[in-house]
């Protein structure tokens, strides 16, 4: 039963993000759900998955990548795409405004999570591009909104997990929000050393 386990999970990181697996009696299920579709594999396959070693392994990942089922960890984005990002999502919340952005991200946003965690370099690299961005552009002038949304989009488009959080604090009264991943949070949760107890918590598309 562990061998069987750990080979679902060593097939779970090699597939894409949109697809899910589920335990058969003779294998496991992959639900494509980007393309509506369902592909069955045999016990033997999976194991053959597990073993890093192995030349079929090998195979089976080129097959499952024709396939569009294995698609390999996602490359990281660009200091220029963050960019262009920070500056459109800044643009759509001054345009319809924070609440209605919010109930936009199922569509920016996708539901679904890699079985592997965001690596703190790729983190520490995105928290870097977005607070660079958002100090340096006048337009966006230290959006703490547009930063939050900026990084919870391209992590979830990543297949990363992220939360997203609105904050307030009393004395004085403030809002702010920020997105957190693997403990780090873009931008800060406590700026200035301020503490804000999240309202409202955002862990998938909109949800």
């Amino acid at each position: 039963m562990g061998e069987d386990t750990d080979a679902l999970v060593a097939m779970e990181r090699i597939l894409s993000p949109h697809c899910r697996v589920t335990r058969t009696s003779g294998g496991a299920l992959i639900a494509d759900w980007k393309r509506t579709r369902f592909v069955g594999m045999a016990t033997a396959d999976i194991q053959k998955l597990a073993d890093e070693g192995s030349a079929e392994r090998a195979e089976l990942i080129t097959s499952l990548t024709r396939a569009r089922l294995a698609a390999g960890r996602q490359k990281q984005h660009s200091a220029i795409e963050v960019g262009l990002w920070l500056h459109a999502v800044h643009l759509l919340i001054r345009t319809i405004g924070f609440g209605r952005v919010l109930r936009l991200l199922s569509l920016a946003a996708p539901d679904y999570a890699r079985a592997d965690p965001a690596s703190p370099a790729d983190l520490a690299s995105l928290k870097r591009a977005v607070h660079s961005h958002g100090r340096r552009s006048w337009f966006v002038n230290d959006d703490c909104k547009a930063e939050a949304v900026t990084a919870f989009v391209l992590l979830r488009r990543r297949g990363l997990k992220a939360v997203l959080h609105v904050g307030a604090r009393e004395h004085p009264f403030a809002l702010h929000a920020w997105t957190s991943s693997a403990d780090v949070c873009i931008p800060d949760a406590d700026p200035r050393g301020h503490a804000f107890t999240p309202v409202l918590s955002i862990s998938g598309g909109g949800q």
